[in-house]
This record gives C-alpha cells, structure tokens and sequence, in this order.
C-alpha cells in the first residue's frame, strides 16, 4: 500500500441535502497529489483514475455495449449538444434517459455543450485544438490549418449554434444546458461553460472566464436536486496562472459534488502540466476531479500524479478508424507496406480480442479493401491499450510501485515513437 492511505468520504453538499455520489481514497502517492480511489454513481462503482470511454451520440463508434464492457470499460461520456440536434433529449427521455436507449447499464456522464462552443467556435477560425502545438521559431502562430467561419455567436446570456448539420440555428444557455443534460439522464452532468482557444490573448480568456462562472451560477440555481444525477463545475482560464487560480478558488467555494479541468490547455503539454499544478491544489481534495479530452498515455501518467481521477478522449477510437495502433513501444501505421505479410498480433502478449484471433496481415487487408471490421477491430484494441493501462496505473498506486511502472511503461513507449506521433487529441 501506498504511503499516506486515507478514507475520505464526499460530504452532503448542493442544493437539497444528499448528492447521489461519494468519493473514498483508498491510497495517495507519496510526495505528491496522485491518488486511487472509488466512485460510487447511481449505476455502479468506478475505481478511480479511470478512463471514460467517449460515446458522444450514444454509441462508442463501431462497437456494441457489452464489447465495451469487455474492455474493461467502467463510465462513458455523452454529449448533450449532439444529442440535443439527433435525436432530441425529449426523445432519450422516453426511452427512459439514456442508460435505456443506449443500454448500457454503467455509470454516464455528459458533456454540457460547452466544448462545442470551442469546436464549432473559435477552433475552426483559429484552426487549432485544445492545445496549440506551436512550434519554436513560429511566434505566436498556431501551424497552418485550414480555417472555416465560425458556427458560434457568444454573448452574455448564451451561445447561439448553426447546426453542422442542416444549418438550423439553436440557442444554449446555462439553464436549457442543464435541463437538457436532466432530460438525458446521466449519473454526472457538467456546468456549461465557454471553452476558450489557446489562440486567446489575457484579456478576451478573462472575459471569457467572468461569463462561464457566472453562467456555473446559473447552472447551479437550475439544478434540479434529484436521487440519480450530480453535478460537476469546469474550472477554465486557459494557460493563464492568475485566471486558472482564481477559477479554481470561484469553484472551490461552490457546492459542486466534483470538477472538471477543461479549456484551453496551451501551446504544448509542458503548460497542460503547468495548469494542472496551478488549478488542482486548490480544488478539494476529497471531491474528485475529471479532465476533459486528454487521453495520450504520456499525458495520464502526468495528470494522474497531479491528482486527476477521471480521463476522457476520442484519441484510441479516432486514431484506430486511420490504422495507428498503440503498442507499448509506441503507434504502429497498420497500413504500411511492412505489415503485409506480417502473421503476428499487433502486439505480442495483448489480450484484447483483436491480437488474440487476428494478424497485423489481415489487419493491414482490411484497411486497404475499405472493410467496416478493420475500424471494429483496430478500437477494440486501442481501447483495450489505454482503458488497461489507467487499470494498471491505479493498481500501481494501491501496490506502491507506480514511480518505476511510470519510468519503464515510459521509457519504451516514448523510445518507440515516430516523429509526428505524439500529441493530444481533444474531444
């Protein structure tokens, strides 16, 4: 066992006594914030860091429930504007919330729209992701990428979205956020906020974080207490030490069950880091703590030993659908020439359904004859890959060895990375 364990319980907090959550630490890092835990939701227990496996229309792409159960797969995420435009809350809501329509029996939480107000917003006119990847010797500019018009208008009181898909126009505020996320029916919704770029000088991110702390007010007075949902705050600030200290010391004092770290992340993963040893000291330590859209395994092993709980991303399924492949010595191109003949798994010693039954050969056909099993194939193993090694991570906590899990996993991970490999992909 770790040095320092404790219990540590979530009191009653929020509006009308008993929140439908409690979190324990079971064992601390020694040294540091890191933690293992468990967290306990209405549709089942999650230990804790876990990954959340992202289901943004209520379907993990390609994939059933019980193949992601399989996985070892304990919450996944939803996104409430997504299916808010298809296929409308009110209808989740009859099926019974979204458990029931998706059947998937685990735990859920929702995303409350507020990344799309990036995604749809500032991301297709800057022509960048949560982080900016600027290189040296590029200044202030981001890498060239193509640029489209904005789908966002943000004012005060909300967001107004052009639907990506028909270009219908449809109002967000915090209070319609909330209510459809209650209509949606997961275990933790999230407090909508405007997630800002990493493009974003001082003065707009505060402006920007002045709006989205009044708008988790708002969302606090709409929160219906019930016996089956939470709900979560969104620390933002961008890469700004004295906006993301005063975001997180706003949230702090707020009667949120857990928090999430979301926004801009900056121009690379040294101020990712930077912001997460501004924000998480201040932050509670017995509620637990969630960041947004950060999955890379180098990226975990950071944000776990600062005291992150819970992870979500679109990486492993995104990555998967174009052939890259994560091993423990770093992506491999499915699709390359080399792997035609090749009659071995995709990694030796996996266990993932994929790697058990199939070779890189007949993996490499199935990409380049366009086969749907190619994409069912390459996620399971991906998934596999990250939703095991945040198991290992945790296991390693509890049995004190997690200083040399993280040098050796990292050692071969990041030695076997090609260039251009690396990097977070926000979701």
């Amino acid at each position: 066992m770790a040095a320092d364990p404790s219990e540590q319980s979530l009191p009653n907090i929020g509006r009308g006594g008993d929140v439908p959550l409690s979190f324990s630490i079971e064992a601390r890092l020694p040294g540091v914030d890191g933690r293992a835990g468990t967290l306990a939701l209405p549709h089942g227990t999650v230990e804790t860091p876990a990954f959340m496996v992202v289901g943004t229309q209520a379907t993990i792409k390609s994939l059933t429930p019980a193949e992601v159960r399989g996985l070892g797969t304990q919450m996944i995420l939803g996104n409430a504007y997504h299916l808010y435009l298809r296929p409308g809350a009110a209808i989740v809501e009859e099926f019974g919330g979204l458990h029931n329509f998706m059947s998937w029996d685990g735990p859920i939480l929702t995303d409350s729209g507020g990344f799309q107000v990036f995604s749809l917003g500032f991301a297709l006119e800057h022509g960048v992701g949560k982080i900016a990847k600027i290189f040296p010797g590029e200044g202030t500019q981001a890498p060239k990428r193509a640029q489209r018009p904005k789908l966002t208008r943000i004012d005060d009181e909300g967001v107004t979205f052009t639907s990506h898909l028909d270009g219908s126009t449809h109002r967000f505020t915090p209070e319609i956020s909330i209510g459809i996320q209650q209509q949606l029916g997961a275990d933790v919704i999230v407090a909508f906020d405007e997630c800002t770029s990493p493009l974003h000088d001082h003065a707009y991110t505060a402006r920007a974080l002045d709006r989205t702390h009044r708008w988790a007010d708002r969302c606090l007075t709409a929160w219906t207490r019930r016996d089956d949902q939470a709900l979560f705050g969104i620390v933002q600030g961008g890469a700004y030490q004295d906006l993301r200290l005063r975001s997180a010391e706003f949230f702090a004092a707020r009667s949120f069950p857990g928090y999430c770290i979301g926004g801009s992340l900056g121009k690379d993963k040294a101020d990712m880091r930077a912001i997460l040893d501004w924000t998480l000291p201040i932050l509670p330590d017995e509620r637990p703590r969630h960041l947004l859209g950060i999955g890379e395994p180098e990226d975990l092993f950071a944000a776990i030993e600062r005291g992150i709980d819970l992870f979500d991303c679109v990486a492993p399924t995104r990555l998967a659908r174009h052939g890259a492949l994560y091993t423990a010595t770093g992506r491999l191109q499915i699709k390359g020439a080399r792997y035609t003949r090749d009659q071995g798994p995709i990694e030796q010693g996996c266990e993932c359904y994929t790697c058990q039954r199939f070779s890189r050969g007949y993996l490499r056909h199935l990409f380049h004859a366009g086969e749907t099993l190619a994409l069912r194939l390459a996620s399971l193993h991906n998934l596999h890959f990250i939703v095991n090694l945040v198991r290992d991570i945790r296991v390693s906590i509890l049995d004190g060895t997690f200083a040399t899990f993280r040098d050796t996993f990292l050692a071969r991970y990041l030695a076997g990375q090609g260039p251009g490999q690396g990097g977070s992909i926000s979701g």
